[in-house]
């Protein structure tokens, strides 16, 4: 008789267990989809939020690379004497506090973006350096001269990363 009883458990149990197995796995399974549909719509109204910040902070650091770019700086930075040493120091300080100003927005940029956009300030103080280490120049004027020429020669570090933005932009759409 108890094995009777026994038996007995074990079909009410068995249906009751397999009953319950599926109700637990299409109760997770429900649950993981309200997940990933809760992070989905938070992800969305994030991205109609940041976006312009995002596009911004794009348009900040172009708008610096071109600002940077030798010809344009040298245009804009004009020597306050004849003194090489004295135009370089403020042709780097102007890059500088430019970059400073706009320090903050490497938190919207990519990390890779970032990195080139840094590449580029530092290149072209490097080539403003070279071009203060050379002979033949002498003068203020004979290094806004040399930079210029070479530039005339090959393209602006800064035109590299202006490049990376446009294209890092552009896969955002």
């Amino acid at each position: 008789m108890e094995i009777e009883k026994l038996f007995e458990v074990v079909l009410y149990a068995v249906p009751a267990l397999i009953t319950g197995l599926i109700a637990f796995y299409f109760f997770k399974e429900h649950t993981k989809n309200e997940d990933g549909r809760r992070r989905f719509l938070l992800h969305k109204d994030i991205q109609v939020n940041t976006l312009p910040i995002r596009l911004q902070a794009y348009e900040r650091m172009s708008l610096f690379l071109e600002r940077i770019t030798p010809s344009k700086l040298l245009i804009r930075v004009s020597p306050n004497s004849s003194n090489k040493e004295d135009y370089e120091s403020l042709l780097i300080a102007s890059i500088e506090q430019e970059f400073e100003h706009n320090l903050s927005q490497q938190i919207y940029l990519s990390d890779e973006c970032w990195n080139i956009i840094t590449a580029a300030k530092n290149a072209t103080i490097q080539l403003i350096r070279k071009a203060s280490l050379l002979e033949k120049t002498d003068t203020a004027n004979k290094l806004r001269e040399v930079v210029l020429t070479e530039m005339m020669e090959k393209r602006a570090p800064s035109d590299a990363a202006l490049s990376f933005i446009k294209k890092e932009v552009s896969e955002m759409w």
